[in-house]
């Protein structure tokens, strides 16, 4: 018999019970996937420290610590972080079986291909901020007012930071995910969006302003993969939101 926890088809009933089995055989799956992707990441966190030091200025390439227990903290946090990043897939994947049954068959196909592109974008938002943000925002940051500074670069606030650009850039990346569910769940439409595109256009840059590239070249950097990834997702609105109509049987919103 298998000890995987079985998912339901939709409109399939279930006790109280089968639902609650089910939500601690798939919390299981998802804290062991994690357990598992945690000792991946400590066993090679030196490898992931080297990664992540090498945006710093050369002079900066061993950030330092400030405690003796500290150096132990820190390689455990990054490691954890990069443990949840690694089990994301699995953690998703079974929080979306536990709760596909609600939605119906066509629906169940739309939102697994909206995770799936949720997934590529959200890996080329972190490249993005690791290649392109990252480097420069390192660099004025480290050379501003250092004529005033003994500049030190902690590896513990180091390491937050690096976490909250790629994490925040990873987000912002998400835009054309987050257009089409409202899209999908018909809350806005194609021709909506394609009437106010000025507007959307201008939130994107702003979006884009407010990532933490703080020079000029990183910033315009951060806004055209925005503006683009919007203009896309207006795009890919209009093509599936046919689809997605004649799916529920349902005519378009008036604009």
């Amino acid at each position: 018999m298998s000890r995987l926890p079985r998912r339901l088809r939709h409109g399939e009933e279930a006790t109280l019970v089968e639902h609650l089995g089910e939500l601690r055989a798939r919390l299981i799956i998802s804290l062991s996937a994690l357990a598992v992707a945690f000792a991946v990441a400590y066993a090679f966190h030196g490898h992931l420290l080297d990664w992540l030091n090498r945006p710093l200025p050369e002079q900066f390439k061993k950030p330092v610590t400030f405690s003796p227990i500290e150096p132990f903290t820190t390689s455990v946090w990054v490691s954890l972080y990069a443990a949840l990043l690694l089990a994301l897939p699995v953690i998703f994947w079974q929080l979306w079986a536990f709760l596909a049954p609600a939605f119906e068959e066509h629906r169940q196909r739309s939102m697994a291909l909206l995770v799936a592109f949720a997934t590529v974008l959200g890996l080329g938002g972190v490249a993005f901020g690791y290649w392109v943000i990252l480097p420069p925002a390192i660099h004025f940051l480290t050379n501003y007012d250092s004529s005033h500074y003994t500049i030190l670069i902690r590896a513990r606030d180091y390491y937050r930071f690096a976490t909250f650009v790629l994490v925040g850039v990873a987000t912002a990346f998400e835009v054309p995910v987050f257009v089409l569910a409202l899209v999908r769940l018909r809350i806005v439409t194609a021709a909506k969006l394609r009437s106010t595109w000025r507007f959307g256009i201008f939130v994107m840059t702003v979006i884009g302003v407010l990532l933490p590239g703080v020079d000029p070249v990183s910033t315009i950097l951060s806004v055209i993969p925005l503006v683009g990834l919007y203009v896309l997702s207006i795009g890919l609105a209009t093509f599936l939101e046919p689809r997605w109509r004649s799916e529920a049987g349902t005519s378009p919103l008036p604009e």
